[in-house]
Formats: C-alpha cells, sequence, structure tokens
C-alpha cells in the first residue's frame, strides 16, 4: 500500500500535465476568394446537391453510372486505402494506452562442477527454473508527442477518405463524359452513313448517264472522288466508338466489349446550371477537402518533433511468479513482483531532433502552398467550364445556322446542275462542305453536353454524397479499439477538430 501511495502523486501530474500539447494548433488559413465566377450562370439553378446524371433523361446512362460505382476497380482500391489509414490511425494511437503483455520461460542449466566456485550441497545442480510474468507499460504523453502523432494519422485517414471521394467524383464524370462522346460518334456515323448512301446512289447514277455517254468521264471520277472521302471518314469514326466502348467498359469494371445505348444524342434532355460561389468550394471539392487534411497532418508533426526536446516518462510493472518447480509455480511464495518509473531526455544529438522539426516545418509550409494551388485550381475549372459551357452553346449554335445555309445551297446547287444552269463542280463544292459542318455539328453538340458535366464536376456538391452512396464502403475494424473510418460530419465538413487523438 505504501508503494501505491507512492504512485498516486505521479499519476495525479501525468493526469494533470495530459492536455499538455507541444506544437501549434491548426486554423484554417484565409483564403483569398473572389465574390463571384466571371462567367457565372444567371439562370443558374440549386442543383448541386442532385444526382445531376439523371437529367438528362437516358436511363441507359443512369444503370452505367450505378454499375461503374459498384464494380469500378479504382473505387475499390480507393476504399482499401482508406482502411490502410484508419489502421495506421489504430496503430499510431495505441500509444496513448497502457500495453499489456505476458511473458513465459523454462530452463534447465547444468554448472561445471571443475570451473566453477564450489557449490554448496544445497544447490542442486542441474537447476531448474520457471517464470510466468504479466507485464505493462505506459508511456505518459505529457508533451503531447502520441496526440500529435494521432492528430496527424487522423488527418491523413480523411485526406485518404476525401481522395475515394475525388475518385468518385471523376468517375461518374468520366463515364457520363464517354458515354455522351459515345452518343456523338454515333450521331456522326448516322451522318456518315447517309451521307456515303447519297455518294453512292449519285455514283450509281452517273455510271449510267457516262455509259450512255450524257456526262464526262471528269464529272463521273469527281462524284467518285466525293464518295470515297465519305467513305474513309466512317472507319476512322467506327474505331473512335470501339476505343470508347473499350473505354467506358473498364470504367464500369469489365473486360473491354460493346456498350448499350440508351437515346441518341438528340434526344436527350439538357441539365440545369448548377447555382453556386466560389466559397463554397472549399467544402464541396474533396481534392480541397483533402489537400486541407494533408495541412493538419503536416501541422501537427511539427508538435510531435518539438516533443523530443523533452523527456520521455514511462511506468512500467510486472507481477507473476518464479519457481524452481513447476507444481509450486502459483504457489504464494513463489509470487515476483516490481514496478518503475523511467524517464530519458535528450542533451546533445547532433541535429538529429532540430533536423526533425525543419523538415516537419518545411513540410507544413509546402501543404500550405499545396492547399492554396488547390484551390486556386478548382477556381480556374470552374471559370473554365461556365465558360466552356457559355461559347460551346454560341458555336453549336451557330453550327445549326450553318448546316441549314449549306443544305441550302447543296439543294440549290442540285437544281441547277439538274436544269443545266451550272457544272456538276458546284454541286461538288456544296456537298463537300455540307459533310463536315454536320460531323462538327455532331461533335460539338456532344461537347455541349460534356460541359455541363464539367460544371458538375468542377463545383463538386452533394451529389457526391449520393453517388457514394452506391460505391464500395471501407470495412468497418473488427476490434474495439480500432480507429472508426474517418468520414465527413453531417455538415458536409472533413476538418478534424485540433488536437483530436
Amino acid at each position: 500500500m505504501t508503494e501505491m501511495r507512492h504512485a498516486v502523486p505521479l499519476l495525479a501530474l501525468a493526469a494533470a500535465l495530459g492536455g499538455c500539447m507541444i506544437g501549434p494548433d491548426y486554423a484554417r488559413p484565409q483564403i483569398d476568394a473572389p465574390q463571384t465566377f466571371r462567367y457565372e450562370e444567371k439562370d443558374a439553378r440549386e442543383l448541386a446537391d442532385t444526382e445531376w446524371w439523371k437529367q438528362f433523361g437516358d436511363p441507359v446512362l443512369d444503370e452505367l453510372i450505378k454499375e461503374a460505382l459498384a464494380s469500378n476497380k479504382s473505387v475499390q482500391i480507393a476504399a482499401a486505402n482508406v482502411e490502410a489509414a484508419a489502421a495506421i490511425l489504430t496503430q499510431t494511437r495505441s500509444g496513448l494506452f497502457p500495453q499489456v503483455g505476458y511473458q513465459g520461460n523454462a530452463a534447465r542449466q547444468r554448472i561445471s562442477v571443475r570451473n566453477a566456485t564450489s557449490l554448496p550441497q544445497t544447490v542442486p545442480n542441474p537447476q531448474t527454473a520457471y517464470e510466468a510474468l504479466l507485464g505493462a507499460s505506459w508511456e505518459l504523453d505529457l508533451w503531447g508527442r502520441i496526440r500529435r502523432l494521432s492528430e496527424s494519422a487522423r488527418a491523413n485517414a480523411l485526406a485518404t477518405e476525401e481522395a475515394r471521394r475525388g475518385v468518385i467524383l471523376s468517375l461518374v464524370a468520366s463515364v457520363a463524359t464517354s458515354y455522351l462522346q459515345l452518343r456523338s460518334l454515333d450521331y456522326q456515323l448516322e451522318i456518315a452513313q447517309r451521307t456515303l448512301a447519297t455518294y453512292a446512289e449519285s455514283v450509281r447514277l452517273f455510271e449510267l448517264q457516262f455509259k450512255y455517254g450524257q456526262i464526262s468521264q471528269l464529272t463521273l471520277e469527281q462524284a467518285r472522288s466525293q464518295y470515297e472521302a465519305a467513305a474513309a471518314a466512317i472507319p476512322q469514326i467506327e474505331r473512335d466508338i470501339a476505343q470508347t466502348e473499350n473505354a467506358i467498359s473498364l470504367l464500369l469494371g469489365r473486360n473491354p466489349g460493346a456498350v448499350v445505348r440508351g437515346k441518341a444524342l438528340t434526344e436527350l434532355a439538357l441539365p440545369g446550371v448548377p447555382a453556386g460561389v466560389p466559397s463554397q468550394l472549399l467544402e464541396r471539392r474533396p481534392d480541397i477537402a483533402q489537400a486541407e487534411q494533408q495541412l493538419i497532418a503536416a501541422n501537427a508533426q511539427i508538435g510531435a518533433a518539438r516533443a523530443q526536446y523533452f523527456p520521455a516518462i514511462s511506468l512500467t510493472s510486472a507481477f507473476g511468479s518464479a519457481s524452481g518447480q513447476l507444481s509450486n509455480l502459483f504457489s504464494g511464495p513463489a509470487r515476483v513482483w516490481s514496478y518503475a518509473g523511467v524517464f530519458a531526455g535528450p542533451i546533445f544529438t547532433g541535429g538529429f531532433i532540430s533536423g526533425q522539426v525543419a523538415q516537419a516545418e518545411a513540410g507544413q509550409r509546402a501543404a500550405l502552398f499545396n492547399y492554396q494551388a488547390v484551390i486556386q485550381s478548382a477556381f480556374a475549372d470552374v471559370e473554365n467550364a461556365l465558360v466552356s459551357r457559355e461559347k460551346i452553346t454560341q458555336q453549336v449554335e451557330a453550327e445549326v445556322r450553318r448546316v441549314k445555309a449549306l443544305s441550302e445551297y447543296a439543294r440549290l446547287a442540285q437544281l441547277k446542275y439538274d436544269g443545266g444552269y451550272t457544272d456538276y463542280l458546284t454541286v461538288l463544292n456544296a456537298q463537300q462542305q455540307l459533310f463536315p459542318a454536320e460531323i462538327n455539328y455532331a461533335q460539338n453538340l456532344g461537347q455541349k453536353y460534356n460541359a455541363l458535366v464539367n460544371i458538375y464536376k468542377s463545383m463538386g456538391g452533394g451529389w457526391v454524397d449520393r453517388a457514394d452512396a452506391l460505391a464500395p464502403q471501407p470495412a468497418p475494424a473488427s476490434s474495439p479499439f480500432a480507429a472508426p473510418i474517418p468520414r465527413r460530419d453531417a455538415a458536409g465538413s472533413a476538418t478534424a477538430p485540433a488536437g483530436a487523438p
């Protein structure tokens, strides 16, 4: 009991100093964010928290995204990375708790009588010894080194979780973009095949006219060259279709192969533009949240490094039995016990600790600059997506007018040629301009839809949570002492409180 009374003040001191933590607490840096986006949409709506891909009105696209979220290999890898980060957090914070272990020994030894001093007759030779001990040790985290390391590990785990959410964000956008590109290529193929059929009919008629001397071979060869130009475009489009299908299959977690189609490109609905302001990106975008968690982790490393300047204090104890006979091992006289307090600190390390502190401080500065760069990049992503959507819409409208004018031009040129008022070169020139104009229109129409996808991707939002619900989740830890998988709180914030273990 006397020993216990001596130990109580030491434990009380440890508890009193338990809140002391060396190093700077994290505070979110001030961000110079613009008040509005330069190309902000006037008719933008609050759609950032909706499953925006369903606004296209294509059930096939909805199913493809659902399958990709369930089976994509990158999402599964990201989930496994979160589990690994949570395990590292469990491992790191284990130092906050007493470490209890056991040990057992059984040995038999004979001492050489010739080389040893004379043994008393009461001492057996050879000797047998048995020992069973239960030991415990506990490092008192007076300066917060372990708590800072735990804070850093927790922030790294949260950063890994945000990286997983970033994979989900990119995956949904990639599936939608690839599918819209596929439907655009299908539309281009339809135009090319329709044009080729028209040219083929012209060649057939000209061959008959040439056979009966009604046209020259020059006119026939002009028609044939036009036909072959359209024919050459089809294999290129078919190649792009096959490669896009293979890309979508990989996103779905499948082997490369064909992809089912839903509505045609011209039948898809046009989603609305989501509303948002620059400051909302700090909470919406997973990459920004990831960069902030990396900054929190680097900030905590400074305290962990500085704590090494102070002494480390540990308590150790052992309780067990030792006996020369196994039958007496657990009897009262065989009982042994011990407890001790140990402290150790540095005097001269040749710059080892100061080097670690300098490294941690430099890492924190690098993480801060990275955080600022990611935010600026996010602002640029939204600006680029908004201006792209605005300008591609204007371009598509111009393409529609151009195709309409060239279609009328080709019709009038054909009428003049049929009436004998012009040569076939005029018709050929009109048709040669119409075909690429129609292809450009199909390409730009697909880009118009993709511009909206990029806006949703760049702004982030609550839709990532809805997509996340369809994706594989990191497996919960089975051990009661394991750290839970770090997730965003109900407000959508991923920021760990300063000093949290």
